[in-house]
């Protein structure tokens, strides 16, 4: 529940449109709902300024659903990430709005379109075509918090001028998110031509020896470049999260 339908709901009772009843009724899960597999915390967006976001690594369809069914009523915008094709199917048929983007393995259900909350563009820029799936969970992220989001994929070091081609949309982003498997040396890179933040993403994507993202993680941890901010391996939503909060201020 956010700060909108707070008032929304006191007002109408002020107004006399609702009892007291009634809206004690609707403010019963104010803080939290119990649903034996879940404690889904209704009061995040009033705390924090976006809902609760649902993991759907390891859950089932049955409980992402039934998460969905209490946070729909109270939310204009619901974010499922890491879920599969299978469980997404379900979900989806359960709530037609929903959209479920394969790449990302994200469901995002919106109440409408939006606002635009964020002062700049984030930028989002993957080394290679295998970092796509990690920089759209940024990107989607960035998008639901209400950022115009643009983005650039596969401008790797391998070939860097391919990165260069893009210097004008790089040098106008309010933040950049550089997401990056093998050696992980293009945050570095990003980072040393502007003067905004920019969040490394650290990707799984490489050979023996990339340790399954460590070697990235480590390299983008020591980057040279001061501007630089590092996030977990694969973890594009928590870099889009934090591009959004940044880009609010």
């Amino acid at each position: 529940m956010d700060i909108e339908l707070l008032n929304q709901i006191l007002g109408n009772v002020a107004t006399g449109k609702i009892s007291v009843q009634d809206a004690a009724r609707k403010l019963k899960h104010l803080s939290f709902e119990d649903l034996d597999y879940a404690h889904i915390d209704h009061h995040r967006s009033l705390r924090k300024g976006f809902p609760e976001v649902i993991f759907g690594q390891e859950k089932t369809a049955d409980q992402i659903v039934g998460i969905m069914e209490k946070m729909l009523p109270q939310e204009k915008v619901v974010l499922v990430t890491r879920i599969d094709s299978i469980q997404a199917d379900q979900v989806v048929s359960r709530f037609p709005e929903a959209i479920y983007h394969q790449d990302a393995k994200m469901v995002v259900w919106k109440k409408h379109e939006i606002p635009v909350r964020g002062k700049g563009t984030i930028v989002i820029i993957s080394a290679g075509t295998s970092d796509i799936p990690v920089a759209k969970e940024a990107l989607l992220t960035a998008q639901a918090m209400g950022n115009p989001v643009e983005s650039v994929f596969d401008v790797g070091v391998a070939g860097i001028h391919r990165l260069f081609n893009h210097k004008k949309l790089i040098d106008r982003a309010s933040v950049l998110v550089v997401v990056a498997g093998m050696e992980g040396a293009l945050p570095s890179v990003v980072a040393g031509m502007v003067s905004r933040p920019v969040i490394a993403v650290p990707t799984s994507i490489g050979y023996g020896v990339s340790f399954g993202g460590l070697t990235a993680l480590f390299a983008m941890l020591n980057s040279c470049s001061s501007n630089v901010a590092v996030v977990n391996i694969d973890n594009g939503f928590g870099a889009g999260y934090m591009a959004s909060i940044i880009n609010r201020i």
